[in-house]
């Protein structure tokens, strides 16, 4: 796979097992005809570009809960902010649920395909597919935590004026920003022909498989 050297962090011993895998994926889709292109972000940017891309849906959630209800209320009190802050921690773990849960229904081999690893340098846990989809399966599993835990939470505690929800659904938009950086950046990418898309197994983002039409 040509793709530029990146400085690796020191992966678990489950990683090094995926690293392996992945490799024969790759070696066993050259061998077919497939050009490998790498689509992913470095993990210091794509934490910067997150607060950029959701910042405008933070925004917008938290105009929208004002026009509809006038003020936020009470600051949060101190126990408050630690249940918002559990609550949240409970929802991390359900964004990464719902990845698998959407990619294991598109995989070709099912939820045999999706394993789970967390990123102990910063304490961020993660969801990857190990086979290849088509670019609606993966934007659609890679946007979905998002759309139901972020925009759609938002949603309820405008419409139920609790700003509490308000609270919880402005982290996990921000907290749904690396995958929203991932799906701008496949958005962007024009292949040449047909293409496949694969999670990259410890990285932040994926790689395209692409080859001409009707090789």
């Amino acid at each position: 796979m040509k793709q530029k050297e990146k400085k690796e962090r020191k992966l678990t011993a489950a990683e090094l097992r995926r690293k392996e895998r992945f490799q024969a994926l790759v070696a066993d889709m050259e061998g077919q005809g497939w050009a490998v292109r790498d689509l992913t972000i470095g993990a210091v940017k794509a934490n910067i570009l997150a607060i950029v891309v959701m910042a405008p849906f933070v925004v917008l959630f938290t105009v929208w809960y004002l026009v509809v209800n006038g003020s936020l209320g009470d600051n949060l009190s101190l126990p408050g902010l630690l249940v918002l802050l559990g609550v949240f921690l409970v929802l991390i773990v359900a964004h990464e649920g719902i990845h698998a849960l959407v990619w294991g229904l598109c995989a070709p081999s099912g939820f045999h395909s999706i394993e789970f690893g967390v990123v102990w340098a910063t304490l961020s846990p993660y969801c990857t597919c190990a086979e290849p989809m088509k670019k609606g399966q993966y934007l659609l599993g890679s946007a979905m935590p998002t759309l139901v835990l972020g925009f759609g939470l938002g949603v309820v505690a405008i419409y139920t004026g609790t700003a509490f929800l308000l609270y919880l659904s402005v982290l996990l938009i921000l907290g749904g920003g690396g995958d929203f950086c991932i799906i701008l950046k496949l958005l962007a990418y024009r292949p040449r022909g047909e293409a496949v898309y694969c999670d990259h197994p410890y990285e932040v983002g994926l790689v395209a498989f692409e080859r001409p039409a009707g090789a």
